[in-house]
């Protein structure tokens, strides 16, 4: 293990974590309100602030499992260091900066994964890698869209048939108000799958320095720091990525918004329950595509959708090598 961090260096790093966070809220801002947005049910300022709230208080619904994957199960955490932290976070905010900048919805979540793989094969090679709990987020990369796809299509039919004897303008009122209630559960699932990511780089951190005693734990105020810089990013919005998520891939009404997102929101749910460290941007995508599909293959626009999976097949190995060089600047000016 190398020589305990000085605590401006080790805050700085803490701090360098929490601007990921950040930007990993301000990056994914649109996974939350672009369909309730595009179906006009709130307006962007607002649907911000609603989407931030329930961003925030996530942690009173959910364990840490997510937490204790990306501290634990990504990388060996006994040859986790500064440099390596450094690493993952360099990847992760570069990589993110780049897709927010072009307006492209990569994954924030699994940018981070990718720089922090990258800085460990950097110092240790291939033994730094837990291929149990890589092998497991590498396999939501697929399967995380596919349910929310899933969930999304078969919620949209099921609610078809139940108000196949109501009126457009009921369906439409109804639904109006029943968007609120799914967003706030995508909002909730974003925040307790996405800012765990940013705790277990703390938190591992802070154990490779010996500050959590013999024992891998996420101390209080680290929930409460990451929870409180995903909600501010979120709060600032991706207005970009918006356009992209909420109308480009396919026109949503609000009886479609609530589908797409409650087949989400289930889908994060039950990811972060089992402790695995999904994209939000792969499942809202895979539920909105759903909900278009199921009105006819034609209503989605499968070119955007596939300059998307273009850009989640490029995120894991471009922020690993991301990574891996900025764990090689730190050796060279070290």
């Amino acid at each position: 293990m190398e020589a305990a961090l000085s605590l401006p260096v080790l805050a700085g790093l803490i701090a360098i974590a929490l601007l990921f966070d950040f930007l990993n809220g301000l990056h994914d801002a649109a996974n939350s309100i672009a369909t309730i947005v595009s179906t006009r049910v709130l307006r962007p300022q607002y649907a911000v602030m609603w989407a931030a709230f329930f961003n925030f208080i996530a942690f009173l619904f959910f364990g840490l499992h997510v937490a204790q994957t990306l501290g634990t199960g990504i990388v060996d955490a006994s040859l986790v260091d500064a440099r390596v932290i450094f690493g993952a976070l360099a990847g992760a905010i570069v990589w993110n900066v780049l897709t927010w900048v072009l307006g492209i919805p990569s994954s924030s979540s699994h940018a981070l994964v990718g720089g922090l793989v990258g800085a460990g094969l950097a110092k240790a090679g291939w033994q730094a890698v837990v291929w149990g709990g890589l092998a497991k987020t590498a396999a939501a990369i697929v399967l995380s869209p596919l349910l929310g796809f899933a969930l999304a299509l078969l919620l949209v039919l099921v609610v078809s048939w139940l108000c196949v004897r109501s009126t457009p303008f009921t369906v439409d009122r109804r639904f109006r108000m029943l968007q609120f209630v799914s967003a706030s559960l995508y909002s909730l699932g974003h925040g307790g799958n996405d800012a765990q990511k940013t705790m277990g780089i703390i938190a591992v951190l802070l154990f490779s320095q010996g500050h959590l005693g013999s024992e891998f734990h996420v101390p209080l105020w680290v929930v409460l720091s990451c929870q409180a810089a995903m909600a501010a990013g979120t709060l600032l919005g991706g207005w970009r990525i918006v356009h992209t998520m909420g109308s480009r891939i396919t026109r949503l009404t609000p009886m479609q918004g609530f589908c797409a997102e409650t087949g989400g929101a289930l889908t994060l749910f039950g990811a972060t329950w089992l402790g695995v460290p999904v994209s939000t941007t792969h499942t809202i995508t895979g539920a909105i595509v759903g909900v278009g599909a199921a009105r006819r293959t034609s209503a989605v626009r499968w070119g955007v959708a596939s300059d998307i999976v273009v850009a989640w097949v490029l995120t894991l190995p471009a922020a690993a090598l991301i990574g891996a060089g900025a764990y090689a600047l730190t050796t060279l000016v070290a």
